[in-house]
């Protein structure tokens, strides 16, 4: 299937590591040049020849996220080497394994910034382009913790929550200027944050890992851990002409793992 992709240009926050990878390298895939960044610049390097052994053209930014100037700069300095900005997945985020009692403010602060505050400033900054083009496509990322409670995951699911919101909010907004804006909610996905997670739950079990993996899959009807690329997938349905039409929506790449009823 032709999913309309060649030669436009997305950009993907947190997009050398893990979910953020995924999407970065799937979307190549389909003919899509990507600007990702990330705080890390040797997995950005990576990153980048690979998106670039694909065939893409592709940009690597060192950036963080939680501080509005780096934003800003992204964005202006990518825009300014790929020429366009067709899509945008926001994916950074950021993660304390922890229990009520030991979060601080500064920890539910800054996760609020890297999670719920960047999605809203990298969409405030590539709206102006996207509105030139007289499309565009956003896909926020926001994990299960927005519909489920977890112990270990509190300021998970306070940002998480407000990510699904914001994606509902600002989808009547930029609907005017043709830009979709939709929310993938991924389940436990096999990456280096998650199983800092089920370290943590190990520890606190005096369990090992193994045991708590174990553990997690069984409470999931499809019975494994999500791929990243299975949410990459979801994220092209998202960008594709299959979409044209699906705005302000949450859907969940969780193996059935949620078991509320969601209107």
């Amino acid at each position: 299937m032709d999913f309309q992709l060649t030669n436009k240009v997305a950009f993907v926050t947190g997009g050398s590591r893990g979910i953020g990878r995924a999407v970065a390298l799937m979307l190549a895939d389909h003919g899509a040049n990507v600007a990702i960044c990330g705080r890390r610049l040797d997995s950005l390097e990576q990153t980048v020849a690979d998106l670039k052994a694909k065939g893409a053209q592709a940009w690597g930014f060192q950036t963080d996220v939680s501080r509005t100037e780096e934003i800003e700069r992204f964005v202006a300095d990518a825009a300014e080497a790929a020429g366009r900005i067709d899509v945008l997945v926001n994916n950074a985020v950021t993660s304390t394994s922890a229990p009520f009692d030991e979060l601080t403010d500064d920890e539910f602060r800054y996760h609020i910034d890297v999670k719920l505050m960047a999605y809203i400033r990298m969409a405030r900054q590539v709206l102006p382009h996207m509105e030139k083009l007289g499309r565009g496509r956003i896909v926020n990322i926001g994990g299960m913790t927005a519909r489920i409670v977890a112990p270990l995951r509190m300021t998970n699911g306070v940002t998480n929550a407000g990510v699904a919101n914001f994606t509902k909010q600002f989808s009547s907004y930029a609907a005017r200027h043709n830009v979709t804006v939709n929310c993938v909610h991924p389940g436990y996905t096999a990456t280096e944050r998650v199983m800092q997670i089920f370290e943590r739950e190990a520890a606190d079990a005096g369990a090992d890992i193994d045991t708590i993996v174990t553990e997690r899959t069984a409470d999931m009807p499809l019975g494994k851990l999500i791929a990243p690329e299975d949410i990459a997938q979801a994220v092209l349905f998202f960008c594709s002409p299959m979409a044209d039409m699906v705005t302000g929506q949450s859907i969940a790449v969780d193996g059935g793992f949620g078991q509320a009823v969601v209107y």
